[in-house]
């Protein structure tokens, strides 16, 4: 057994297991919260002088004491032990070694229920704005590469067949709008955050009149929450910040699977950096893509993640119950996993080449331009599902010539369609197809120099 010197032992006849006490600590994850719990016992100090329960100089002795263990934190040297369960006794038994008896009335007017919800809320906030900036900064290199591929063309793909042709830098634009509300997300998980719930106590508030929305204010926080109940037990902001990094793991692993396969022999129609890559064992010729494949990995474990939230919390009773101690491990995983994914994504997008030649070459050997050719015949007067039929039928002599759309001629078209006139020629270019495309968000050039002057613009602003 256990020795009962514990903050609630008073209670027990018998000490803890020490089994039960190794199974049930949480030391060896929640102190990645100790900066944030050292900044919350500040508060929550400057609340209690305020409230009268403690003197001058007993507030300086704790902040002195305080100021001294976050030093020992900063420098790695604040020594942990399971015997203390949890961050926030670890942190309170060295106050009273530094400062003596008077370290034990910091907890007075709160509950390790509230003290928790707090520092799980000031971590969510802080992860939130960090990978907020992270994926800020993709969406501008996003932007810089669309800049500079505007008159790049590549093959367009549905079903990861070829389908029209785009400006690379439309590709690059589509990723930037996916990242795009992947900020927005972040922002609103941080916004979900943003309430203090220091002052609830267990779970029905404390009895010394402590100023919730001072301390709230000392910690940054806009708002404290409405309901002591639900104060402890809401880990809604956790699951929809492990929501955002699911998504963000979601978006990367279908970057990630696009360049795995436009960087294949087979397509080769791009190359990715040394820095990035592996070989192989065994086979001297192989450069393999391992860091797209640990995007494509990790999204599932990001999505594992939201999924052990949800499934922890459905069935829980108000207020705080032990079950909430998991939640933190998923929540630090999935920040960590996106802090250190997003630098790493960003540089390798800055240097991932295309082979505009070669796609170039694959434009003008397949049958992009069917739908160019097809929309001739409707400003010539023809209904659209019967222009379809018609140039299907004659993609179908391609094929079976085995030429290209591009290989055609005026003769050619006529014995499909009397209506096809020279014009129609033009429209087998590939080259020329996406400036023929109209609307907001389209492929065309000027509509690509449109939104690329917008996005830098509103990327600047922030």
């Amino acid at each position: 057994m256990v020795s009962m010197n514990k903050a609630w032992g008073g209670r027990f006849k018998a000490g803890q297991s020490r089994r039960f006490l190794e199974y049930g600590a949480s030391v060896g994850f929640d102190h990645k919260l100790a900066s944030f719990d050292v900044f919350q016992n500040k508060a929550h100090a400057k609340g209690l002088l305020k409230a009268g329960v403690l003197t001058p100089p007993e507030f300086k002795k704790i902040q002195k004491g305080l100021d001294s263990i976050q030093k020992e934190i900063a420098l790695g040297k604040f020594r942990f032990t399971v015997e203390d369960e949890d961050v926030h006794m670890n942190i309170e038994r060295r106050l009273k070694e530094k400062i003596g008896a008077v370290a034990g009335k910091l907890h007075t007017g709160r509950s390790r229920n509230d003290q928790v919800a707090t520092d799980v809320r000031l971590y969510a906030r802080d992860a939130s704005a960090r990978i907020a900036e992270l994926v800020r900064g993709m969406r501008r290199t996003l932007v810089s590469r669309a800049e500079k591929q505007v008159d790049c063309f590549m093959p367009g793909y549905t079903h990861l067949q070829q389908a029209q042709p785009i400006r690379a830098a439309h590709w690059f634009l589509a990723y930037q709008e996916m990242f795009r509300r992947d900020e927005a997300r972040f922002d609103l998980a941080g916004k979900s955050a943003d309430a203090s719930p220091l002052g609830s106590g267990a779970l029905a508030g404390n009895n010394f009149g402590v100023d919730r929305n001072f301390t709230a204010k000392l910690m940054g926080f806009s708002s404290v929450t409405q309901n002591s109940m639900d104060a402890v037990s809401d880990r809604d902001f956790a699951m929809e910040f492990c929501f955002a990094v699911s998504v963000l793991f979601v978006h990367l692993s279908r970057l990630a699977e696009e360049l795995v396969i436009y960087s294949s022999s087979e397509f080769g129609s791009a190359s990715l950096p040394d820095e990035y890559c592996t070989g192989s064992s065994i086979m001297p010729q192989k450069k393999n893509p391992d860091l797209l494949e640990l995007f494509r990995g990790k999204a599932g474990r990001a999505a594992g993640n939201l999924v052990n939230l949800l499934v922890m919390l459905k069935g829980l009773p108000l207020a705080y119950n032990k079950d909430m101690q998991e939640d933190k491990i998923p929540l630090f995983d999935s920040a960590e996993q996106a802090l250190g994914a997003l630098p790493l994504a960003d540089d390798l997008m800055r240097s991932v080449k295309f082979n505009g030649r070669l796609l170039e070459k694959r434009l003008r050997d397949g049958y992009l331009t069917a739908v160019d050719l097809a929309d001739y015949l409707v400003l010539k007067g023809t209904p659209f599902r019967e222009a379809h039929h018609v140039v299907g039928g004659v993609v179908r002599e391609c094929e079976e010539r085995g030429v290209p759309l591009a290989a055609l001629g005026l003769r050619d078209l006529k014995r499909h369609s009397a209506l096809f006139g020279r014009g129609a020629l033009a429209c087998l270019d590939p080259l020329l197809s996406p400036d023929r495309k109209r609307g907001v968000g389209s492929t065309a050039r000027g509509e690509i120099l449109r939104q690329i002057k917008r996005l830098k613009a509103e990327l600047s602003r922030k």
